[in-house]
């Protein structure tokens, strides 16, 4: 029942408007927006911002979608599963693909927050956010 819910709330949160903050603040996804893609039927973009407090961390999880990161503030520390942990800093990217498990997620210091967008290239109506158990 409780991975039920942390799966429903995590889908909530990146696929409806507004915020909403994840683990006492430490995750905060805001979308941005999202765009119906009539080039491609049947898919969408949709764009977060995500901030991880200091210390915060995402679940283990997937997109199922084309995902795009660019980092505003702070570093974040990310890992796809298959490859090797990295850590971003402002201006730096990373992707994952529909099939990647996204196995670490974190912000990199314990005292300041970063910031990041995402945009997903997804099957409309699919949730943005899967967690993998």
């Amino acid at each position: 029942m409780k991975s039920a819910l942390l799966s429903l709330l995590i889908s909530a949160s990146v696929c409806l408007p507004g915020s909403l903050a994840l683990a006492a603040d430490a995750v905060t996804v805001t979308s941005l927006m999202s765009k119906e893609l009539p080039d491609y039927p049947g898919k969408e973009g949709l764009m977060i911002s995500v901030v991880y407090g200091p210390g915060g961390a995402d679940p283990i999880h997937k997109h199922d979608a084309h995902a795009f990161v660019y980092v505003l503030e702070g570093s974040i520390v990310m890992q796809v599963k298959g490859d090797k942990e990295v850590t971003l800093s402002p201006g730096d990217t990373f992707y994952e693909g529909p099939s990647d498990i996204h196995l670490v997620g974190r912000n990199a210091s314990t005292t300041e927050p970063a910031k990041f967008i995402v945009v997903l290239l997804k099957n409309k109506d699919a949730p943005a956010l899967m967690p993998v158990e």
